[in-house]
C-alpha cells in the first residue's frame, strides 16, 4: 500500500449493545482497501453490507476499533476534533440525498462559502471561489441567490459536489451520490464526477449497491458483505468476470434494458442460486 493516498487496514468497527454485557455488534471486519491519487475505488455491496460504514469510519464519524486508516501517510484512525477540523481541507465528503444535505434556509451562496470563511477565506476571495465553483459543475452564476428548494435533484447533488469541492480536496467519499436521481439525471452527474476528475486529479472513495454505476466510475472496486470484502479487483474483472457467489449474484441482480437479456440474466441468476444451494448442502456433513 506505499504510496497510497489512503490506506485502511486490517480495520474492524464495532458498536456497544443496549443490552448489558452484551457483546458489541461487528459492523466491519478486518478491511484493507487503498486508494492513491486520482484514482476511484467503487464500493459496491447490498443495504446494510457496511458500505457507509466503512465511509463513515474514513470520515471520522465512526469508532475504529481496531486496525489503522492512514491519509497521506498519517495515522488519522482516531483523529482528534482539531485534526479533523485540519483535515477538511483534503477530504470531504457527498452525500446520497442532496435536499437534505444543504440548508434549506441558506441562499447557494453562502452554503458555498460557508466552508471557505471557516478555513479564514475573506469575504472576497470567498466569492470569487463560490462562482469559480459553479462554473465548475456546470450551474449558472445566478444561482448563488438562489435557495435549494428552487432546483431539481440533479442541480441539488451538483452545488453538493461544488460545496465538497470548495477547499480542494484530495479526497471525496461518495455515500451513494446518485441513487436518489432518475437514470439520465444519474449519467450526467456520474459524468460530471468523471470530468471533474480529470480537472482536478481529487480521488474517490464511491460508495454505492450498483454494479453498473461502479464500473462507469470506478478503476478498481471493492465488493462488501456482512461486513467484509469478499472481492477486490480491477473495475472491468470485478463487474464483468467476478468470482465471488456474492459478487456473482449482485452481477446477475443488476437490472438492463433489454427485456430479453433481462429475461436471460434473470433465469441464469436463478440457476446460480440453485446450484450454490445444491453446493452449500453437499458441504454440510452427513
Amino acid at each position: 500500500m506505499d504510496g497510497s493516498l489512503l490506506s485502511v487496514d486490517s480495520l474492524v468497527v464495532e458498536y456497544p449493545t443496549k443490552h448489558f454485557r452484551a457483546k458489541p455488534f461487528r459492523a466491519l471486519t478486518d478491511i484493507n482497501i487503498s486508494i492513491k491519487a486520482g484514482e476511484t475505488l467503487g464500493l459496491v455491496g447490498e443495504s446494510g453490507s457496511g458500505k457507509t460504514t466503512l465511509g463513515r469510519a474514513v470520515l471520522g464519524l465512526a469508532p475504529v476499533t481496531q486496525g489503522t486508516i492512514t491519509f497521506e501517510g498519517k495515522d488519522i484512525s482516531h483523529a482528534s476534533r482539531k485534526d479533523r477540523r485540519a483535515l477538511s481541507r483534503d477530504l470531504q465528503v457527498v452525500f446520497q440525498d442532496p435536499y437534505t444535505s444543504l440548508n434549506p434556509a441558506l441562499e447557494i451562496g453562502d452554503i458555498l462559502a460557508e466552508p471557505l470563511s471557516v478555513q479564514g477565506k475573506s469575504p472576497t476571495e470567498a466569492k470569487r471561489r463560490v462562482r469559480e465553483l459553479l462554473d465548475q459543475v456546470g450551474l449558472p452564476s445566478d444561482a448563488i441567490h438562489r435557495l435549494p428548494r428552487e432546483f431539481s435533484g440533479g442541480q441539488r447533488q451538483r452545488v453538493a459536489i461544488a460545496r465538497a469541492l470548495a477547499l480542494s480536496p484530495k479526497l471525496i467519499v461518495c455515500d451513494e451520490p446518485v441513487s436518489a436521481l432518475d437514470l439520465s439525471t444519474q449519467a450526467v452527474v456520474l459524468d460530471l464526477f468523471l470530468q471533474i476528475q480529470r480537472d482536478t486529479g481529487v480521488s474517490y472513495l464511491f460508495v454505492s449497491h450498483d454494479l453498473d454505476v461502479v464500473r462507469h466510475i470506478s478503476h478498481r472496486v471493492a465488493v462488501m458483505y456482512r461486513g467484509e470484502i469478499v472481492e477486490q479487483g480491477t473495475a472491468e474483472v470485478v463487474t464483468r468476470t467476478p468470482e465471488h457467489p456474492y459478487t456473482q449474484r449482485l452481477l446477475l441482480a443488476s437490472p438492463v434494458p433489454d427485456p430479453d437479456r433481462q429475461e436471460k440474466r434473470r433465469k441464469d441468476r436463478h440457476e446460480l442460486l440453485k446450484a450454490q444451494r445444491i453446493e452449500a448442502a453437499a458441504s454440510v456433513p452427513a
